[in-house]
């Protein structure tokens, strides 16, 4: 368990930052941009458990907590040898996909792209949605330049699935969705 007496440390007032491990990268460094875009993802599901009232907290809470393992798992270089380092797994991807296939069956099928907004709750869910996409990105390019675990690739955008259709349920099942009208505005 984590122990933290004292927040500041001084340790990044030079522009770095630690690494599990003790290794110091730049803060703008694509391992730290990556994790750091988990991060904001995570502080954004708890702005949407302000206005869901309850309402799939069970799955927000833990889904914050598979973030926190996310960034532990991308803040983790991988090492020579064995690696006992905290990693996102198949049973955290598989069961975002459950919901994502439990919540989808209540709504009917598009036929347009939504346009983020309808309920307070949704909005800040498509919120929530486009910072995983960022996440993602970062985690994606990453990837390129650096061993990660292929599964956090997996888990960030199912993520974003999930989020998308929990904005769906909470725009009334789909009822209250904005629907994209292509041109409209010609």
């Amino acid at each position: 368990m984590v122990k933290l007496n004292k927040i500041y440390t001084r340790t990044g007032d030079k522009g770095d930052t630690g690494l599990v491990g003790g290794e110091r990268r730049p803060k703008y460094d694509l391992r730290v941009e990556a994790f750091g875009a988990v991060d904001e993802t995570n502080a954004s599901i708890g702005l949407v458990r302000l206005h869901t009232k309850g309402a799939h907290d069970t799955m927000l809470k833990r889904i914050q907590h598979d973030l926190f393992d996310l960034g532990a798992d991308l803040a983790t270089p991988y090492a020579t040898g064995a690696d006992k380092a905290l990693r996102i797994t198949d049973v955290q991807v598989k069961r975002l996909e459950q919901e994502i296939d439990q919540m989808n069956d209540k709504l009917h099928p598009l036929n347009s792209f939504v346009l983020p907004g309808g309920s307070p709750a949704a909005s800040t869910l498509h919120l929530a949605r486009t910072i995983a996409r960022r996440a993602e990105r970062f985690i994606c390019a990453l990837s390129t330049v650096e061993k990660i675990n292929p599964v956090s690739i997996q888990y960030i955008n199912r993520l974003s699935d999930f989020l998308f259709v929990l904005a769906r349920i909470s725009n009334d099942n789909g009822a209250k969705d904005v629907l994209w009208e292509p041109g409209v505005n010609r």
